[in-house]
């Protein structure tokens, strides 16, 4: 899907496929390609990193937006998949059975992409912050909004996990969800 597409969806109010998950991994996607492009504009001068990091950087950044990219649509996926779980039919016991399984596990399926996300926006802004002090002073602001896009990005993703928790009936897969949701809930500003 075509990264304007999807970011149209996001901002359509009538669309409902779509919603905090696949925005969170869309501000990720926007951190990552301003902090590739802050490292860019920081390759001509001498601002404490050799040219090949700032590259590399680049490289790595430029990669995560296309994989955060992904993250959206396999986040509406999962999405669409789960409110087909809770539409199936409830008029027996057997029926409600069958609905409740399938409930949890597509809820496990709709925490694990926000969690692959989130630990993304985590690289993003973890990443990002090598350029603190080491980038072109005229694109500070640049790196600033991204570490906040990154920061919003994974906290986004944490709160779409903790969404799904009630519905998951493994409490040991609930328990690496809540481990998750933890960690990226406790960055370390530097």
């Amino acid at each position: 899907m075509h990264k304007i597409e999807m970011l149209n969806k996001i901002l359509d109010s009538n669309n409902t496929s779509v919603g905090g998950g696949a925005s969170s991994a869309m501000v990720g996607a926007m951190a990552a390609g301003m902090i590739s492009m802050v490292s860019k504009l920081s390759m001509k001068k001498e601002y404490g990193l050799s040219k090949e990091a700032y590259q590399s950087l680049a490289n790595e950044m430029d990669d995560l937006v296309d994989k955060l990219l992904v993250g959206c649509r396999k986040d509406e996926e999962v999405y669409t998949a789960l409110v087909a779980a809770y539409r199936m039919p409830k008029s027996n016991e057997k029926e409600r059975i069958e609905r409740d399984q399938a409930i949890s596990s597509k809820s496990i399926e709709a925490s694990q992409v926000p969690k692959d996300n989130g630990f993304m926006c985590y690289k993003v802004y973890e990443r990002g912050m090598l350029l603190k002090g080491y980038s072109n002073p005229s694109a500070l602001s640049d790196l600033l909004i991204a570490l906040a896009l990154a920061k919003a990005g994974l906290y986004g993703c944490a709160l779409n996990i903790e969404a799904n928790l009630p519905a998951i009936k493994d409490q040991e897969v609930v328990k690496e969800l809540e481990k998750a949701i933890w960690q990226l809930n406790h960055i370390e500003e530097k």
